[in-house]
C-alpha cells in the first residue's frame, strides 16, 4: 500500500511540468506582443509631422499599454514557472533580475492586479482622451470596470496582509 501512494504522490509532483509548455507559450506571445508594438510604431512614424498632439498622445499611451502587458508577461512567466514548476538556475556572474526567485505566489498575485490597474488606467485615460466619440454610457462602464479592478486589487492586498499576520 505504501509503494501505490509513494508512485501516486511521485506522478501527482512530477505533474507540474504539465505547466512548463504553458510558460513557454507565453514568450510566444510576448514575441507577438513585440512584433505589434513595432506595428505600431512603423504605421505611426510616417504620418508622426502631421498628427495632432492629442493622437500621439494616445498612440504612445497604447505603446506604453503593450510595454506593460509586456512586463506582466515576462513576470507571470518567470515567476510562475520558478514557483510551480521548478528553479531557474543562473550562473553566478551573469545578469539575473532582482526579483527573481522572491516572489512567491502571494506578492505574484499582487504584482499581477497592480499591472492590470496600471493597464486598465492607461486603456481609461486613452478612453477619456477620445471621449467626444464615445458615447456617456460605455464611458461610464469603462470607470466602473476600471474601479472594480481598483477595488479587488485592494481587496486581495487586505486579504494577503492579514494571512500573513
Amino acid at each position: 500500500m505504501k509503494t501505490l501512494e509513494a508512485k501516486f504522490e511521485k506522478v501527482l509532483y512530477a505533474s507540474r511540468w504539465v505547466l512548463a509548455p504553458l510558460y513557454l507559450g507565453l514568450s510566444v506571445a510576448l514575441v507577438l506582443l513585440g512584433i505589434k508594438f513595432f506595428q505600431e510604431v512603423l504605421h505611426f512614424f510616417p504620418i508622426i509631422l502631421s498628427t495632432t498632439e492629442a493622437d500621439m498622445v494616445l498612440v504612445i499611451l497604447s505603446l506604453v499599454d503593450m510595454s506593460l502587458v509586456g512586463g506582466l508577461i515576462i513576470m507571470v512567466m518567470l515567476s510562475g514557472y520558478e514557483n510551480f514548476v521548478s528553479r531557474i538556475d543562473i550562473a553566478d556572474g551573469e545578469e539575473k533580475l532582482s526579483w527573481l526567485g522572491k516572489l512567491d505566489s502571494g506578492s505574484l498575485k499582487q504584482k499581477v492586479a497592480a499591472s492590470i490597474v496600471a493597464i486598465s488606467s492607461i486603456h481609461l485615460l486613452q478612453k477619456f482622451m477620445n471621449a467626444e466619440h464615445i458615447d456617456n454610457d460605455k464611458l461610464m462602464w469603462y470607470v466602473i470596470m476600471h474601479m472594480t479592478f481598483v477595488l479587488s486589487a485592494i481587496g486581495m492586498a487586505w486579504v494577503d496582509r492579514m494571512n500573513q499576520h
